[in-house]
């Protein structure tokens, strides 16, 4: 499994994990963003259970284990949080932030000693050290419990599956060429966000941010001037219309 830092400052860090040539073939690849600060860590959507071992294996390249205080789950797909039994039983002292709705689904993963912080409706956030970051709501899209990650120093937007194209891991981690890359994205978001309703409330609350990069669950990252061509091709996309009989 590929590592890549994507930000760093005399604060803190953000490391992408992902680019596994070695998954499965019928296992989708999948991003694990970090956050990496003086004395703690940050693990957002860990992975699947098949990818435990590689990603703790890479893990442990950038922070100690021990310095991993907290994890994030986004939602309840396996894809992105089916490893958190395994991680329950590899750290000795975190604590899982995810949205309140899911904590019954979330126990079926094996959580037995991780303390669990459900995150309300309205969103909330978290200090680390020095940095604060931010529970952005992101319901319905696609799930009805749903949250992003913003970090307001570093300009980063963790968007889980908003964003998202399904690619081989030989994919280049950023976005190149928009026009290029923009069908890639269609028949996803056609199909697994379910409301232009929540889509135009979730462009609304994050076009007030100051975003450098949209960092997606799945495919590649948006920089620059990306960000702002994602959400306007976002708003004009007719979501939830992928099956229509």
């Amino acid at each position: 499994m590929k590592s890549q830092k994507i930000y760093s400052s005399g604060s803190h860090e953000w490391i992408v994990f992902g680019r596994d040539p070695d998954k499965p073939a019928n296992v989708i690849d999948t991003n694990q963003y970090m956050i990496k600060t003086k004395n703690n860590a940050f693990l957002m959507d860990p992975g699947g259970i098949e990818l435990f071992a590689p990603m703790l294996a890479s893990v442990v390249k950038e922070v100690p284990i021990d310095q991993i205080k907290h994890i994030f789950a986004s939602h309840q797909d396996p894809d992105i949080i089916s490893s958190l039994g395994l991680w329950d039983k590899a750290l000795t002292n975190a604590t899982l932030y995810a949205p309140q709705i899911w904590e019954g689904f979330l126990r079926h993963f094996g959580m037995e000693k991780t303390e669990f912080i459900g995150i309300k409706d309205a969103g909330s956030s978290l200090s680390i050290d020095q940095l604060t970051v931010e529970f952005i709501p992101a319901h319905y899209l696609h799930s009805s419990g749903n949250f992003h990650v913003y970090d307001p120093q570093a300009k980063i937007l963790m968007s889980g599956d908003i964003g998202v194209a399904i690619e081989p891991h030989t994919a280049p981690m950023e976005v190149e060429d928009f026009d290029e890359h923009a069908p890639k994205m269609e028949g996803f978001h056609k199909r697994w966000m379910p409301s232009n309703s929540a889509k135009n409330d979730w462009i609304e609350r994050v076009s007030q941010l100051e975003i450098d990069k949209m960092c997606p669950q799945h495919g590649r990252i948006f920089t620059g001037d990306n960000v702002k061509r994602f959400l306007d091709w976002f708003a004009e996309l007719e979501v939830g219309s992928a099956v229509t009989s």
